[in-house]
């Protein structure tokens, strides 16, 4: 049995942007996308939905320990904060003259730059 893998999926949210909790445990928490896992829409944000990891000593750990570290987040948890008024805003997209498409606050209508 294989998994159905999602290809060519554009998300609201992207790697650099600032995001909030808006459902969940860790509601309200802001912070930056680290990372957005496209197959299973989820991302992980600095400092949100933290969990606790025990870690066998290595060579590189030789201690071991307890690690805390960020966990992924669904995608439909988040929202993008518009980075003019700092705000949870809709995304949306517009054609620039080039033809490409950019994205746009949908509160403000001005463009999201990444990062």
């Amino acid at each position: 049995m294989t998994k159905k893998v999602k290809r060519g999926v554009k998300l609201h949210i992207r790697k650099g942007d600032t995001a909030i909790v808006i459902a969940g445990n860790d509601k309200g928490k802001k912070g930056k996308v680290l990372e957005v896992i496209i197959a299973k829409s989820r991302a992980i944000i600095e400092g949100v939905n933290m969990i606790t990891k025990h870690v066998k000593p290595s060579a590189n750990n030789p201690e071991g320990g307890i690690e805390k570290t960020e966990a992924p987040i669904h995608i439909s948890n988040i929202m993008v904060i518009d980075p003019s008024n700092g705000e949870p805003t809709k995304v949306g997209r517009k054609l620039n003259d080039e033809g490409k498409l950019q994205r746009l606050s949908k509160k403000t209508g001005e463009l999201i730059k990444n990062g």
